[in-house]
C-alpha cells in the first residue's frame, strides 16, 4: 500500500525550505534543536462555530455526545467551544481489519457510532419538537513505511515504533463521523497529516514507554507531549487531525448534519 503523498504545492514548500536547512549547525546526539524548523508548520483554519458557540449569550441549539474517552478529542472539542457529554463505545478494535487504512479508520469510526448508539433509546431523540443530537466518533492510525500501527501492546513494539520515527517521517489517518440521531441521518470524512522528527534520544524513548502514555495513542505517537514535542520537525497538516480529532472537518460534519 503506498503511502499518502505530500500534495505537489507541499513538496515544492518542502523543497524551498532543504536549502536552509543545508546551513544548519552540527548538534550533538541527543540535544534537542534550538532553532525553528525550515519546514513549514500548517495548522488547521480557525473553526468558525468554535467562535459562535464559545459566546456565553448564544446557547448551543443541538445536543452533542462525544463517542469517546479520549482526553485530546475532549480537549479539541473544548477549544472548539462546544458543549458535550461522553460517552464510550467499548468494542473490540481488534477484531475488526481492513488492510487499508482509510477503510479501517472509517469503519471503526461507525462501529463506534453503531455500539453507543445499541445501547440508546432513539425514540427518544426522534420525538416532535425534540433538541437536534448529534453523535461525534472518530478513529486514527499512523502508516509508517507503508504499514498501519495501531496502539502498541508491549514495551518491546512501542520501542520498535518510536524508534522508527526518530530522523523520519510518518503519516496518520483520521477519520471523523457525526451521526445525528433525531434524522437518523450519518456522515463522513477523512483526513491526513504528516509529521517529520529530529533523531530522538534513546533515553526519551525509554522515557515515554515507562511513563506509559504512548500504549494509549495510535502507533504510541504523542505529538504535543513535553517530551516529544521539542523532537517534532514540522507537521504537514492539522495538528488536531494527529491528535485524533480534526476540528476542520468536525465543524463541516456537524453543520452539515444539523442540515440534514
Amino acid at each position: 500500500m503506498p503511502p499518502y503523498r505530500i500534495p505537489s504545492l507541499l513538496r515544492l514548500r518542502f523543497a524551498a525550505a532543504a536549502l536552509c536547512c543545508q546551513q544548519r549547525r552540527p548538534r550533538l546526539p541527543g540535544t534537542p534543536p534550538t532553532r525553528r524548523p525550515c519546514f513549514p508548520r500548517l495548522t488547521a483554519r480557525k473553526s468558525p462555530m468554535a467562535t459562535a458557540s464559545s459566546s456565553p449569550s448564544t446557547p448551543q441549539p443541538f445536543k452533542l455526545i462525544l463517542g469517546s474517552s479520549s482526553v485530546a478529542r475532549k480537549h479539541i472539542l473544548e477549544e472548539m467551544g462546544l458543549e458535550f457529554q461522553v460517552m464510550t463505545a467499548d468494542i473490540d478494535e481488534k477484531s475488526i481489519r481492513r488492510e487499508n487504512p482509510d477503510d479501517l479508520v472509517m469503519v471503526l469510526a461507525e462501529a463506534k457510532a453503531d455500539a453507543i448508539m445499541s445501547r440508546l433509546n432513539i425514540a427518544d431523540y426522534q420525538k416532535e419538537g425534540s433538541q437536534p443530537t448529534l453523535l461525534i466518533t472518530s478513529d486514527i492510525v499512523v502508516v509508517h513505511e507503508g504499514i498501519i500501527r495501531e496502539k502498541p501492546t508491549t514495551k518491546e513494539e512501542a520501542r520498535q515504533f518510536l524508534k522508527g520515527y526518530s530522523g523520519g517521517h510518518v503519516s496518520t489517518v483520521g477519520s471523523v463521523v457525526v451521526t445525528n440521531l433525531t434524522t437518523g441521518k450519518r456522515l463522513g470524512s477523512l483526513d491526513k497529516a504528516e509529521v517529520y522528527f529530529h533523531d530522538i534520544p534513546d533515553e526519551v524513548i525509554e522515557n515515554l514507554i515507562d511513563e506509559g502514555v504512548v500504549f494509549r495513542v495510535a502507533g504510541g505517537l504523542l505529538l504535543e507531549h513535553p517530551l516529544t514535542l521539542p523532537f517534532v520537525e514540522a507537521v504537514v497538516g492539522s495538528s488536531d487531525s494527529v491528535m485524533g480529532l480534526s476540528k476542520e472537518i468536525a465543524n463541516k460534519l456537524i453543520h452539515d448534519a444539523l442540515r440534514a
